[in-house]
């Protein structure tokens, strides 16, 4: 069985129990998810937040979003309720750009993974539903889960150990950043040599609806042969929504270099 799914916004209501969780971020205003959030949000909802909930503080090398302590994030899930086999639902308004990496953390941890909201928030409003403008409820905090390691992940030296024994790397970047014909985030532009371009907007359509198992295997196409598949971004943030699409495909086997991009490039000035 797939660790990916989603569920429809008409759903929800189906769904009692369910812990509900708010991704929205944008990586030009870090603080307008949480503005966001404050605006209105699906009642129940808590908020996660990228930049200090799904990644951790950003060191000399490591990329732009490295993952979050292991245990930290586990003691963050378990203060909101979550623990290994809650049922959790998680959403942001861009295309499971941020909602993929909470569902990847989880799935990573050994958690019950979360199911993605199809369409995302506006697809919930759409239905014409009211939004919550109070804070997120007191949670019924579980106990946390310790000793945990993220699996599935590699940093550089374990990516060029992946390459040496000839795994595929799959860019998960808009085509023009893969090309190195435009750079807007990190100092250096292209790709890692070898690598084959797959962008992770083509999991969804514009308005984030995401496409169906046949959709996703067209979008994947022959990574999904690959014996050895390391997948990548720009900051191990989006390359979760490939990561999510392979899962949707019936592939459970490929590993996030989490430091992607920004982190290989780190490593060019010789420092």
């Amino acid at each position: 069985m797939s660790s990916a799914s989603v569920i429809q916004p008409g759903d929800l209501a189906l769904a009692p129990g369910v812990v509900l969780i708010d991704c929205r971020f944008s990586l030009a205003d870090p603080l307008q998810g949480q503005a966001l959030y404050r605006q209105g949000h699906i009642p129940g909802a808590y908020f996660l937040d990228l930049n200090t909930d799904l990644a951790g503080p950003v060191q000399r090398y490591g990329g732009r979003h490295p993952l979050p302590d292991a245990d930290g994030f586990a003691s963050k899930l378990a203060s909101l309720g979550v623990g290994p086999d809650t049922d959790v639902v998680a959403y942001d308004d861009s295309r499971l750009a941020f909602s993929a990496r909470l569902w990847w953390l989880m799935r990573s941890l050994g958690f019950k993974p979360p199911r993605l909201l199809d369409g995302g928030y506006q697809a919930w409003l759409a239905l014409g539903q009211e939004p919550e403008l109070n804070d997120a409820p007191a949670a019924n905090a579980c106990a946390p889960v310790s000793g945990s390691v993220f699996s599935g992940v590699c940093d550089i030296e374990g990516l060029k150990q992946a390459q040496q024994r000839g795994a595929l790397l799959l860019d998960s970047r808009e085509e023009r950043r893969y090309r190195g014909l435009e750079e807007p985030i990190d100092p250096v532009a292209g790709h890692i040599p070898g690598a084959i371009n797959r962008p992770w907007q083509g999991v969804t359509s514009a308005t984030g609806i995401v496409g169906n198992t046949p959709q996703q295997r067209e979008h994947l196409g022959d990574a999904l042969d690959a014996g050895e598949l390391v997948v990548y971004c720009g900051s191990g943030v989006t390359a979760c929504v490939n990561l999510f699409s392979l899962a949707l495909a019936g592939r459970e086997a490929a590993t996030l270099y989490a430091g992607s991009w920004s982190d290989w490039c780190s490593y060019l000035d010789g420092d």
